[in-house]
């Protein structure tokens, strides 16, 4: 649609403003069980101008209500009393969540309209391999899945408030300060039911450097010091975790894992349904969100590829939400990306080219790392590559199937292997902290079973006769290889484990029982 090809061309930045500035103008109200639509609108509307709203299931039904000005939001909040304290006692926090109940409900005869509720989870595994099987290509395929779990407009918005209401808790002790998602709520390659992480800023950046340059005093606030950073970054959070802890209304569960190296607060945001995880700005984590986003906006066949390596490496055990010594997601999406470098002509640039396209105002230094890179899209030539995604897919099992781990790692900055710096299993540079490999904690059974599964995931797709399968009625392409291998040919998958060293075979093979068993559930789990 147009208004995606318009939405798809923002910069990063100004898509996260637009969206913050939503969520400010934001409530959620749980409705009551008998509900007409156009009553709660009218009503609301006595108020200010509703933009925008949605209904969603989340123990009862609730609306996100999008006011088109912000006042809007005070004049209802003047309304709205604090609820009958009969067996609790309440804390007196006055949020932007409500709960609306219809008065003397007799009298009222409610005409209940069936409303629509915007789904805010993915369906299972074994619901997608039916649709795909409807499909005419595995390009098709391909896109059903991406429709399937990529996050909607309305789970977006959803994600923002959550950010928007922690951020009104933060600003009771740092005004100024702003609570922002990051990672795969904002990268384009977030998929319905994740987890929301969120980061606290407390730079406001540009505004103040021009005016302290006027008058003759150099003049600072005075401030609490602290030894490091670190011992602040800890006293805030357990601080604010205190504070949701104590205050917050649907906040539950609340963790304070202040000993991580990324110090952060876990906690479950019940009237929204999200998990949340918060810690402090970290430059790096949102110039990595925002590297994805320009990859994921540059091409359609770049999120379509992400979403089914992610989902075919889920359903056979390859990563988990558990930490680990699995493959993260976060690495599988970088070896996509590494992958379509690769292709000849490439599909996306590498970030060396992007750093070539950036201006002065792209310039990022961040602890000594150059993050640089262009953010605006136009500026990117698009590829002349025309490979369809059936072509691809088996093209990138093939490609990791045969790929030389032992001796090459995975650079994203120069889009070539590049020799092993040092003998971890799997290496892949980290794009801006060039010391670092994001894959440090996977081991070698768990590469040997994801090199397994990709020579046997491109055998499949090469030996399938799909209009056969089609007649026939047995799930083929994509949705042949979302149901795990195991039983029926394990005599294969040990053929396809020929020179991988033995010690790794009998704990694979262990291992490939043990997920059969619970693939399935891991899969519809996340």
């Amino acid at each position: 649609t147009d208004a995606e090809v318009s939405t798809r061309k923002k910069t990063f930045s100004e898509v996260q403003t637009e969206r913050l500035d939503q969520a400010e103008r934001t409530v959620l109200i749980k409705c009551p069980s008998k509900l007409n639509e156009k009553k709660l609108l009218q009503y609301l509307s006595s108020h200010g101008n509703v933009k925008s709203h949605f209904f969603f299931e989340n123990r009862g039904i609730s609306a996100l209500i999008e006011f088109s000005e912000k006042s809007s939001i005070a004049s209802l909040q003047d309304a709205v009393g604090i609820p009958g304290a009969s067996d609790h006692h309440v804390v007196p926090f006055k949020s932007r969540l409500f709960t609306f109940t219809l008065k003397n409900l007799v009298s009222q005869h409610v005409e209940e309209t069936p409303l629509h509720l915007s789904p805010q989870c993915h369906i299972p595994v074994k619901d997608l391999i039916q649709k795909l099987c409807l499909a005419d290509s595995i390009s098709s395929q391909m896109y059903i899945l991406l429709n399937e779990y990529q996050l909607t407009e309305e789970n977006i918005k959803l994600r923002f408030l959550a950010c928007s209401l922690v951020r009104d808790f933060t600003r009771a002790y740092f005004p100024d300060s702003t609570v922002k998602p990051f990672g795969s709520s904002v990268n384009t390659f977030g998929k319905l039911g994740s987890d929301v992480d969120m980061f606290l800023d407390f730079h406001d950046t540009g505004r103040h450097t021009t005016k302290m340059k006027k008058g003759p005093f150099e003049m600072e606030y005075q401030m609490k010091r602290l030894p490091s950073e670190r011992l602040a970054t800890q006293r805030i959070l357990s601080v604010i975790g205190d504070c949701l802890d104590n205050f917050g209304p649907g906040c539950a569960n609340v963790q304070k894992i202040l000993n991580a190296r990324c110090p952060l607060v876990k906690f479950s945001h019940q009237p929204t349904g999200f998990q949340c995880d918060l810690s402090v700005s970290n430059s790096i984590a949102i110039r990595s969100s925002e590297l994805l986003y320009i990859y994921g906006c540059l091409d359609s066949r770049v999120r379509a590829l992400v979403f089914t390596i992610r989902c075919w490496a889920r359903v056979h055990g390859l990563t988990n939400s558990a930490p680990g010594t699995w493959i993260t997601n976060f690495s599988l999406t970088m070896m996509v990306m590494f992958f379509l470098q690769k292709r000849s002509p490439p599909i996306i640039p590498t970030l060396d080219q992007l750093k070539e396209l950036a201006d002065e105002k792209d310039k990022h230094i961040i602890g000594g790392y150059d993050c640089s890179f262009v953010s605006d899209l136009r500026k990117i030539k698009p590829t002349k590559n025309t490979e369809t995604l059936d072509v691809l897919l088996g093209e990138f099992f093939e490609y990791f199937g045969n790929f030389d781990f032992r001796k090459n790692s995975i650079n994203l900055r120069k889009g070539k292997e590049v020799n092993k710096p040092e003998s971890s299993p799997l290496y892949i540079w980290n794009p801006f902290e060039q010391d670092l490999n994001i894959s440090k904690n996977v081991n070698q059974p768990q590469l040997e079973k994801f090199i397994a599964m990709a020579r046997e995931s491109a055998w499949i797709l090469q030996k399938e006769d799909k209009t056969q399968q089609i007649i026939d009625k047995e799930p083929w392409g994509l949705a042949a290889l979302l149901i795990p291998f195991g039983k029926s040919n394990s005599s294969r998958m040990k053929n396809r484990m020929k020179g991988i060293g033995s010690e790794t075979i009998r704990s694979l093979l262990d291992s490939l029982k043990l997920n059969n068993a619970n693939s399935q559930q891991k899969a519809v789990g996340k």
